[in-house]
């Protein structure tokens, strides 16, 4: 019973990972990434599609993306759709590849983009910890209701402790990596 309740907060722990690492990806740095194009949905005969479903994205160099749409007739509907992404991307076309420059960052939007990455991150700790909450408030249920005595209910709250501050640890190594990157020049 405890372990099925300390497996499903580990489970939601990682989902909150999980979704800062994505959210972190859409956060561009100064660099070319294929994960920065990760959010843009392409019209596609009638249906947001993402991009990668209907294109290759590739890095051609440090400042570049190159996409590949699998249909050539796909190439000013893909463009469109990274224009009015909200990354701030002009991608520019030649023939059936579309190049995406990667405009170079300022002091003051590195800066923006840190500040969104502690949001982000700050989200994902209060996910654990309500994780955490939730785990918890089980176990005081099964406490209440006889089936656990108060010394597993305490053991299963420590157990659930550490999980918590093992991701958190990992949502505080995330962040000054990100931080690192972004800073970078």
């Amino acid at each position: 019973m405890i372990n099925d309740i300390k497996s499903e907060a580990e489970k939601k722990m990682q989902k909150s990972v999980d979704a800062l690492h994505s959210a972190f990806n859409k956060i561009r740095t100064g660099r070319a990434h294929p994960a920065i194009l990760d959010s843009v949905m392409v019209n596609y005969y009638g249906q947001e599609t993402p991009l990668k479903q209907v294109a290759s994205v590739n890095v051609e160099d440090n400042r570049t993306l190159t996409v590949s749409p699998w249909e050539k007739n796909l190439v000013p509907t893909i463009e469109k759709a990274i224009m009015t992404s909200d990354l701030g991307l002009n991608p520019a076309t030649s023939g059936d590849i579309i190049r995406v420059p990667m405009p170079m960052l300022t002091e003051e939007t590195r800066k923006e983009m840190v500040k969104q990455a502690k949001a982000d991150a700050e989200h994902g700790r209060v996910s654990i910890r309500n994780a955490r909450r939730d785990a918890n408030s089980m176990l005081k249920d099964l406490l209440k209701e006889k089936e656990i005595n108060e010394d597993e209910e305490r053991k299963g709250e420590d157990e659930i402790q550490k999980l918590t501050d093992r991701y958190i640890a990992d949502v505080e190594k995330m962040l000054k990596a990100k931080e690192e990157d972004l800073m970078a020049v």
